[in-house]
């Protein structure tokens, strides 16, 4: 298509939008505008489907509900171009300039196309699937709220600042994507890879994340309030600072049924239900607050970044488990197998980690008491104010920069701990140890 003729189509196209005489609808199906200038075009409701775009500077366009099905759009600047409730089905707009653009209830997704030609059957004739591919582009501070881009190839994209609420992302591909400060609240990204993601500070409000995958993800200081989990893989992910918590629906029917069991079992004084087993789980970011899992086996359990306060965790084994990050405020643990553990972060304000009155078969006090032994355990720049650790075996622990204001360690066993830059003010200590002994 020369200049010329483009130019008459644009003109007839805005007497058409305008309702004037001799207007028509520009029509532009598979043409080749490979390079061309329509920077600040009004081509809202054109035909464009199969068109070659790829190069052109569309910044500022008005595409508004344009039909542009599998339309090239590679390395098109489409900077502040409005593309609102725009057909873009199996649209090519890799390494495409999408920044500002609003993007507002279009659809990303694949699409099929008809071909035509002998040897395929069905008269000749039959369908490809063409999966919307937008990898690498730069979608920073776009507008895309309620759009759809279930299946879209997002590698490697810009996101950031981007306004995607409500978008549906099912099976999108977004690996190693940069999306800080991106708002994906009840977004739906069942399925989708986000492996490698920068999400860094993203409001992942009511997002539905089931079965994502999440594996070495930035998440730090993300909003995943409310947000569905059931099944996601977050292996790797950093989660510092994250309003992250995982009820126990969100787990596999496993955990579930332990989590069920066991508390049948406390509540039956062991007459029905089951002692939880749920030794090397991975429970992060679990919220299980107020719970009772006394006499639990939690041992080599994944509690990284749990929400347990106020539970009671009586008598369990948790040895060399991970509990990093995890809030225990509140939460009594008194004669815990702890040994081992990794506190790094956690905090347990108020918690109570000492010994327990042993009872006898029947159930009265045998005057017997039985320490918490956290032997080994690491509390680096774990808060630990008001914590009451009276009795327990702290021997080996690392309280490196732990703030211990207020703690109760009195009668604790603390020979090689390390308390090298903790906050001690107003602890109790017991006298420091005989080296001879």
């Amino acid at each position: 298509m020369t200049p010329h003729e483009l130019v008459a189509v644009l003109e007839k196209h805005e007497r058409w939008l305008k309702n004037k005489q001799g207007g028509n609808r520009a029509n532009l199906t598979m043409g080749n505008l490979e390079g061309a200038n329509l920077a600040g075009v009004d081509l809202t409701q054109g035909k464009l489907s199969g068109a070659n775009l790829a190069h052109c500077d569309l910044s500022n366009a008005n595409l508004s509900h344009a039909d542009l099905f599998a339309a090239h759009l590679t390395k098109a600047d489409l900077t502040g171009c409005n593309l609102y409730r725009a057909d873009l089905r199996g649209a090519h707009m890799r390494g495409a300039k999408m920044k500002r653009a609003i993007l507002k209830e279009a659809d990303l997704r694949g699409g099929a196309l008809l071909y035509g030609g002998g040897g395929k059957g069905n008269n000749g004739k039959g369908l490809d699937f063409v999966r919307s591919d937008l990898a690498g582009s730069d979608f920073d501070d776009a507008m895309m709220a309620n759009a759809n881009l279930s299946g879209a190839d997002l590698t490697d994209v810009s996101m950031n600042g981007a306004d995607c609420e409500g978008a549906l992302l099912t099976g999108a591909t977004l690996m190693r994507s940069s999306m800080k400060n991106v708002n994906l609240a009840r977004a739906d990204l069942r399925g989708s890879n986000l492996s490698g993601v920068n999400l860094q500070g993203a409001v992942l409000r009511d997002a539905n994340l089931t079965g994502a995958v999440l594996a070495g993800a930035n998440l730090r200081n993300a909003d995943l309030q409310g947000a569905k989990l059931e099944g996601a893989d977050l292996a790797g992910a950093d989660t510092t600072g994250a309003n992250l918590a995982r009820s126990a629906e969100n787990f596999s029917l496993h955990i579930q049924e332990a989590l069920h069991n066991h508390y049948t079992w406390i509540n039956t004084n062991g007459v029905m239900g089951s002692r939880a087993d749920l030794g090397g789980a991975d429970l992060s970011h679990i919220d299980l607050h107020g719970v009772n899992l006394s006499g639990a086996n939690l041992k080599r359990v994944n509690l990284g970044g749990a929400k347990m306060r106020d539970a009671l965790l009586i008598m369990c084994d948790v040895s060399e488990a991970d509990l990093s990050g995890s809030d225990f405020t509140g939460a009594i643990l008194d004669g815990a197998n702890l040994r081992g553990a990794n506190f790094s972060g956690a905090r347990l304000d108020g918690a109570g980690i000492g010994w327990v009155d042993v009872k006898g078969p029947d159930g009265k006090p045998t005057g017997r008491l039985w320490a918490a032994n956290l032997t080994g355990c690491n509390f680096t720049g774990a808060s630990c104010v008001r914590a009451n650790l009276r009795g327990a075996n702290l021997a080996g622990c690392d309280f490196t920069d732990a703030d211990l204001t207020g703690a109760i360690l009195s009668d604790a066993n603390i020979r090689d701990a390390k308390f090298a830059g903790a906050n001690l003010t107003g602890a109790s200590l017991p006298p420091p140890p005989d080296p001879d002994d």
